[in-house]
């Protein structure tokens, strides 16, 4: 009897308490502005990817570190709520991460995070039946880099889709790169890993001008890349598509009015993860996931504004 696909997902990473100000416009440096109005959300990339995937349609799990504190307990009731499994979120000593943010009349955002709590996860917290029923492992750089590559190795060997959010950027490890089967990132994080800020196409460029792109992190070892490009929708770049014509993908932005934009990317990324543990191909998966970021746009805070699948499908078949 052929056993039943893999379908779960696996988060690994951080969670924060995000203490957002709303202003008219961000400062500048050395500048006070007025804000109007403050409020504690439950946030962090980990945990915003998870609830994210889990509301739409994941059977998610998330390993992390809290503090024993009043923002560690509002994180795990958060995410507990949202239908993620926080069996293996560890509650530390130090006191839980959290992100300073500043969102403007746009809906655009500073942010300045700390990680408390997030910098005691290890590799020890990272253990190979966390992965047994992982069809896809979701992981960002909120934490510290040898348990990004503990548990991209984990998922790897369980045989998963590796999905690494270079965010915030740092230097991916050979190691690392070899064991990731997805890399997503924005367009300066792409430079930056690249080495050059003309080897990326402007927002406008046609799917023809990504190819050099596209070789470029083949050659790199990433054969299957994302890249976001904020409201102007994002570029597939699919190495193993099987056609040439497949490897590059346009994917259009979904049109909102922005309210803000904090969590966005964590929309997209979950959403993504939740899409390829269903089976879609990462085109499809993408194309779902522009329309999850722009939801989730249109609403203050982050998970809480995070939509259901039936919210994608309402706005895809508007």
């Amino acid at each position: 009897m052929t056993s039943a696909p893999k379908a779960g997902i696996v988060v690994v990473g951080s969670l924060n308490a995000d203490l957002t100000i709303y202003c008219d416009r961000l400062p500048q440096p050395g500048e006070t502005v007025h804000g109007n109005g403050f409020a504690v959300n439950p946030g962090g990339k980990s945990a915003n990817q998870a609830v994210a995937a889990s509301k739409l349609g994941g059977q998610v799990s998330l390993i992390g570190a809290v503090g024993d504190d009043a923002n560690g307990t509002m994180l795990l009731d958060s995410t507990a709520s949202a239908g993620v499994d926080v069996s293996r979120v560890r509650r530390s000593d130090v006191a839980t991460g959290v992100a300073v943010i500043s969102v403007d009349s746009s809906g655009e955002n500073s942010i300045i995070i700390s990680a408390g709590a997030n910098g005691t996860l290890r590799p020890a917290d990272v253990t190979p039946d966390a992965f047994q029923d992982a069809a896809v492992v979701c992981l960002c750089l909120e934490v510290e880099t040898d348990t990004v590559i503990a548990a991209a190795q984990a998922g790897h060997d369980a045989g998963a889709t590796v999905l690494l959010n270079l965010s915030p950027y740092a230097e991916v490890p050979e190691i690392l790169a070899d064991v990731s089967d997805v890399l997503l990132v924005n367009a300066h994080e792409a430079s930056l890993f690249l080495g050059t800020e003309a080897d990326v196409p402007g927002a406008d460029a046609e799917a023809e001008a990504w190819e050099p792109v596209r070789s470029q992190f083949a050659d790199r070892g990433l054969q299957r890349v994302l890249v976001t490009l904020g409201a102007q929708g994002s570029v597939v770049l699919d190495s193993l598509a099987r056609g040439a014509e497949d490897q590059i993908t346009r994917i259009a932005p979904t049109r909102v009015s922005a309210v803000d934009t904090t969590g966005a990317g964590d929309a997209f990324t979950g959403a993504v993860a939740a899409r390829l543990a269903a089976g879609e191909s990462l085109a499809d998966a993408a194309a779902f996931a522009s329309v999850a970021a722009a939801l989730a746009a249109t609403k203050k805070g982050t998970q809480a504004a995070y939509p259901t699948i039936a919210d994608v499908e309402k706005l895809r078949g508007a």
